[in-house]
């Protein structure tokens, strides 16, 4: 059957069904959002964003400005989520944007709008509820969502101003756009990884624009304007906020202009800005091989479509990311054909967003990647897939388009009508066609059904828990020692978002071979220990408020402490009692800090038992005492007491305030309501419960309390069942949590 009447073709973008797939998009993500924070960046970012501090190089500004002003509107009940919301508004804005792109693309091939409409939905479909951008869109790990958003809207202002290079607006559409681009870097590097890609897209369809210099004057101009939120920076670390990581700042004692502008201010900015900390190799030196890196995308492409977190279904994972690559695959090969115009800017994109940025971030192999490999190969200390959710969410727009092609050729097959559309006359599917072959659309479900239990994150308060559980593990003014990003970050949360335990002063490891992060130890004021919200281990003792930092040096002082030095013998370290040999070693600037610390006396140390061997490795084994989930050093050896009893791989243990501390940990409720531990590189965390209660019940049982012992041996396995632990170990004690489970986020300073 042929139509004769010409189809009347309407080219004007579908903001309004754009717009409730964006609202739909976010109603997804509310109902799974995170209430509290989360593992890694997260609790950093929340906190800075809160204090309006500055989170670690380059600092990320623009985040850490928007970010305030969400934790303050009275949006949801915390702080936390208030921050959450923001990453979910952030991938719901450009879900509506890659809608707009697809729809864009379809307007020369099909007719009816609602055929374009559906093409965009696919879009959103696939993109919103792929694992990366879904797991990352209801917690605010970062800044990736709202980077995501900036490069969405960035792609958008560029296909249009490709469908009219010469119109009244084209001009003012690249000005905005490189606006756009530096708003995005003062958020995140990434923020410009669409410039290119814009750029190319430009010389394409009309490379005369290069030559109009007021142009790109303007241009230029906008971007720099963009890019000012850096310049807050500056002023506001002179500030001295409770984060203040960097400290991009000559100003040691207050904002001044004379050091505010000075070459000592300019040399600590850029220092931050450029990441100088981190020591990352240049590109020519591969940290694995470009096979291997690619390898890497690829496990985390297949984790988009089905999150496998226990590996049982590697078959059907793999076949939905073969699927799901050849459908992107088509969807270019579709685009180039149907819509040249806007192909000039979105394929560049693709290949910035997906080799070229691969080669350009060099990793190592990943966490989970080749697991056959062990040790032998160098690894990244987490999974890097948030790295790479800007190329799966700009995916869903090829793999929609691949899908609608599979849709209508299928369609095809059952019937036919001829249409004239424009001049041309089309042979297009008949209704019925379209009807009898709309369920292989229900390939675009697939994610939402597959990544809902590994993705949601609705009701998670554990690691806001596990922060308050540690810190309760330290007595009322303790300095407690930690060694990298999840036994502090978190810490940081629960003192500055949640107010809890400020008392305590946290010493990271990693950061303390820092100058910036030694001068905030020295700066840092004495809070007051709040007996009431405290534990009942403390309850009925007075605990004297102590004055002054934790160690007693002058900044000049701190400066001036080395990197560290080689130990090349046996050196004993004497503290009033303590007698401890350190073993030859490279002794580091953290490790200097840390003996300062014990040196001075000032307050009762402690160590996370996240930390690992730590205290046992500067020689300190015979002097600290395990209570709850930390060590405390004691002023004398240990050679037992009432309470005390000696557990085989964990030292000596205060059985009653190990009982107590435990009777109120928070996180293991919480553990066991969450019932799945997705990021395994993290799941020390949890384990770290397990391992304290099965030292609880050794403890117990050597005291003759087999009740006790039973009891916290069940303790145990209910979060090793709820968290995927259970096959770690058979009834034996665990072995000690390690430093490993945490990331060192700044770079441990070379031997000499």
């Amino acid at each position: 059957m042929a139509t004769t009447a010409a189809a009347e073709l309407d080219t004007r973008p579908s903001y309004l069904a754009a717009g409730i797939a964006g609202v739909a998009v976010f109603l997804l993500y509310l109902i799974t959002l995170s209430p509290e924070t989360a593992m890694w960046d997260t609790s950093e970012y929340i906190a800075a964003a809160y204090t309006l501090g500055i989170p670690h190089p380059p600092g990320n500004p623009f985040f850490v400005l928007i970010g305030r002003v969400f934790s303050i509107l009275p949006i949801a009940p915390s702080v936390a989520m208030r921050i959450n919301l923001l990453a979910a508004v952030s991938s719901a804005v450009s879900a509506a944007m890659w809608f707009l792109i697809t729809e864009r693309v379809l307007v020369g091939w099909f007719a009816q709008r609602w055929q374009r409409i559906a093409g965009g939905a696919l879009a959103v479909l696939i993109g919103a509820t792929a694992f990366t951008v879904w797991s990352q869109s209801v917690v605010n790990e970062k800044v990736y969502t709202l980077s995501l958003a900036g490069m969405a809207i960035t792609a958008w202002l560029t296909v249009r101003w490709c469908d009219d290079p010469d119109g009244p607006a084209a001009d003012r559409i690249l000005v905005l756009i490189a606006y756009v681009c530096g708003l995005g870097y003062s958020n995140h590097m990434a923020g410009m990884m669409a410039a290119p890609a814009a750029g190319l897209a430009v010389l394409i369809r009309r490379p005369r624009t290069i030559t109009r210099w007021r142009l790109l004057l303007a241009c230029a101009g906008a971007l720099v304007l963009g890019g000012t939120p850096f310049a807050t920076q500056p002023i506001r670390a002179a500030h001295f906020p409770a984060i203040n990581e960097g400290e991009p700042t000559a100003c040691r004692d207050g904002l001044k202009l004379s050091c505010t502008f000075s070459k000592g201010t300019y040399d600590a900015f850029m220092y931050n800005f450029n990441r100088g900390q981190y020591g990352k190799p240049e590109l020519s030196e591969r940290q694995a091989p470009l096979g291997a890196q690619i390898g890497m995308w690829w496990l985390y492409f297949k984790w988009q479509w089905l999150r496998d977190v226990d590996g049982v279904r590697p078959g059907l994972q793999g076949s939905l990311a073969a699927i799901f690559l050849v459908l992107g695959i088509l969807g270019g090969w579709v685009h180039y054909r149907r819509d040249p115009r806007s192909f000039a800017f979105f394929g560049p994109l693709m290949f910035t967003l997906t080799l070229l940025l691969i080669y350009y971030m060099n990793f190592k192999y990943g966490y989970s990647q080749a697991p056959e490999l062990g040790d032998s190969v160098p690894r990244e200390v987490r999974d890097r897939d948030y790295f790479y959710l800007w190329s799966f969410s700009a995916w869903s727009v090829w793999a929609a388009l691949g899908l609608t092609f599979v849709w209508e050729s299928l369609a095809a097959l059952v019937g036919s009508t001829k249409t004239q559309l424009g001049g041309e006359t089309l042979e297009l599917p008949t209704t019925r066609g379209w009807a009898l072959t709309s369920p292989v659309l229900l390939l675009a479900f697939v994610p939402l059904f597959g990544n809902w239990e590994a993705s949601s994150r609705r009701g998670e308060t554990d690691t806001g828990d596990f922060a308050i559980d540690l810190l309760n593990s330290v007595e009322p003014y303790g300095v407690l020692v930690t060694v990298g990003d999840n036994d502090t970050f978190p810490l940081w949360y629960a003192q500055e978002v949640l107010g809890v335990r400020k008392d305590v002063v946290v010493a990271n490891t990693s950061l303390l071979n820092t100058d910036w992060y030694t001068r905030q130890l020295l700066r840092r004021p004495v809070f007051d220990y709040d007996t009431a919200k405290g534990p009942s281990a403390y309850r009925g003792k007075a605990w004297p408020k102590p004055s002054g930092p934790p160690m007693n040096m002058t900044m000049a002082e701190a400066d001036a402490v080395p990197l560290g030095q080689e130990l090349s013998q046996p050196q004993l370290f004497v503290a009033g009692n303590i007698r401890a040999v350190i073993q030859p070693r490279f002794l580091a600037r953290a490790d200097i800090f840390v003996l300062k610390m014990i040196q001075d006396g000032k307050r009762s140390v402690y160590f996370s038992r996240t930390s690992g061997g730590y205290a046992f490795e500067l020689g300190l084994g015979n002097y600290v005492l395990t209570q709850g989930l930390s060590r405390k050093l004691l002023p004398d050896s240990i050679t037992g007491g009432p309470g005390l009893v000696q557990v085989q791989g964990e030292g000596w243990v205060d059985v009653g305030r190990m009982q107590s501390l435990a009777a109120e940990f928070r996180a293991p409720a919480a553990l066991v309501r969450k019932n799945k531990w997705v990021d395994r590189a993290s799941v020390g965390i949890p384990y770290l419960y397990v391992s304290t209660n099965y030292v609880l019940a050794e403890a117990l049982s050597a005291q003759g309390d087999r009740t006790g012992s039973e009891k916290a041996i069940g303790d145990a396995m209910k979060v090793a069942r709820a968290t995927g632990l259970g096959d770690l170990f058979s009834g034996a004690v665990p072995p000690p949590v390690t430093a490993g489970d945490s990331a060192v986020k700044t770079a441990v300073p070379a031997k000499p």
